[in-house]
Parts: structure tokens; C-alpha cells; sequence
């Protein structure tokens, strides 16, 4: 068994924390390389060249009303929390490095003074494949939904918003240049609690993919990484836009 470090680079969030912590109660202390997040606007640009201005007029009309409805929801995100023992903060021994990006060099200075034995990512910029070709270990991530069938971003809200509900899941992959494109390793199925929406998702995804992701590192760390094939199609989601939003949820009751 593989016993150097492992290193897990995020932008951080609540059910992440959650993630980190379950490892570390199963290997011991790991190195977090937080990096910071793209400011608002650079993000709506970037989404702008793909999709469109109009398109993401309406995601951004989405997540105003998300945070504007939080409150609303805060009760079942706590209930998740309590009745699955998640702790979603830092600890405080825990070792934190900020960066500017994933793919900045600090990242690669990190790697080279601790020689892991497995990077694991979640929720962090897409690495690109000069950086992944300085990283001689290993590169892993979580994502919250069924690869590759639900890439991108909200993979369960989108699997349950399309009548998929067995899809309702999260994936451990490995990590190439592609968005979620990576062989899949392990994936965990679960099922939406009363009254979640997407606010709890993800941290309900989180709940029951902790497993998951400590099988993966077990199997890195013993040398035995076997990709599976999952026989779905291939199909990149983001966020809905307000219209998409307000009407699954009058049509579907997905909210």
C-alpha cells in the first residue's frame, strides 16, 4: 500500500468539506491546495462565449433566485448534515494552501515537495493538459452526478429534472483534459430527500458518495485503478437558465 500524501485541490464549499474530512478520518491528514474561484463576472464571460449572453442571463436569474430563496431551504441542508454527521467546515489542524488557480505553478510546487501518491479534485477549475502532464501521480476527481451521461454542472438536479431518477448519483473519474470525460471508477445512486431541491443536492450527493471516494483513493494507493464502462451516452450540462427552472418545477415538481 502506497503511503505517501494525498492532496485534494477544491474552491471549497460546504459538502466538500464534508468529503475531506471522511477522508481524513480514513487516511489520516490530507493537504488541501485551495485555489481561488473565478470572480462573477469572468465566469458569466467564459459561459458567455459558449453559450450565449441570453442563456446566461437566465442562469444568473436562477441562482439569484436560489440565493434569494436559501433561507428557505436552510432547514433541510441542516437536516442532511445532522442526520448524516457531516462536519462541513475545516478543521482546524487542518493544512490549507492557497493558490490562485489549479493551474498555477504553486500547484505544481506542492506536488513536487510532497510527492503524493493521489491528487483528488472536486469542485476546482478544469486542469489543463500541460498541467496534468507535470502531475506525476494519479489525478482523480468527484463530481456530483452520473459520467457520462450528466457532465458539467448540477448532474443530479438535471437527472431528476429529465425524469432519470435512477440516475440521481455522483461519479469518482479519472481526470483528462475533457469536461467530466475521464473513465469512470465508482459510482454511488441515491435518492432525494423530502423537500430537496437544488440547494441540498449536492450536499445529499455528497452524503452517500463518501464511500466512494475513499474506495478510489484505497484503490490508487494499492495500485489496482480499474475503469468501468458505464454503456450511457455522453451529454454536457449548466446551470438552468430561470425559464428551464421555473417550469420543471411547475411541470415536474424538481425544484
Amino acid at each position: 500500500m502506497d503511503r505517501r500524501p494525498i492532496v485534494f485541490v477544491t474552491e471549497g464549499g460546504e459538502h466538500i468539506w464534508a468529503i475531506i474530512n471522511s477522508l481524513t478520518d480514513r487516511f489520516g491528514p490530507v493537504t488541501v491546495v485551495l485555489e481561488t474561484p473565478y470572480s462573477k463576472r469572468e465566469l458569466m464571460r467564459r459561459r458567455a462565449k459558449k453559450l450565449g449572453w441570453i442563456s446566461v442571463a437566465g442562469q444568473l436569474g436562477t441562482m439569484v433566485l436560489i440565493r434569494a430563496a436559501k433561507s428557505l431551504v436552510s432547514g433541510g441542508i441542516e437536516r442532511i448534515i445532522a442526520d448524516e454527521k457531516l462536519e462541513i467546515v475545516p478543521r482546524a489542524s487542518q493544512e490549507i494552501v492557497p493558490v490562485s488557480s489549479a493551474n498555477a505553478p504553486e500547484l505544481i510546487d506542492v506536488v513536487r515537495k510532497l510527492e503524493p501518491a493521489v491528487m483528488f479534485l472536486a469542485s476546482c477549475r478544469l486542469l489543463s493538459a500541460r498541467t496534468l502532464a507535470a502531475i506525476p501521480c494519479p489525478v482523480i476527481n468527484y463530481h456530483s452526478g452520473i459520467n457520462p451521461k450528466y457532465r458539467g454542472m448540477n448532474g443530479g438536479y438535471w437527472a431528476l429534472a429529465t425524469g432519470d431518477h435512477g440516475n440521481f448519483g455522483s461519479t469518482v473519474h479519472i481526470v483528462d483534459a475533457g469536461v467530466d470525460t475521464g473513465s469512470v471508477l465508482y459510482q454511488a445512486r441515491g435518492t432525494p430527500g423530502k423537500g430537496d431541491t437544488i440547494a441540498s443536492y449536492a450536499m445529499r450527493q455528497a452524503a452517500f458518495s463518501r464511500d466512494i471516494c475513499i474506495r478510489a483513493i484505497e484503490d490508487v494507493r494499492a495500485g489496482r485503478m480499474t475503469p468501468i464502462d458505464t454503456g450511457l451516452p455522453s451529454r454536457q450540462w449548466y446551470h438552468p437558465t430561470i425559464w428551464q427552472y421555473l417550469w420543471t418545477g411547475i411541470r415536474r415538481g424538481v425544484w
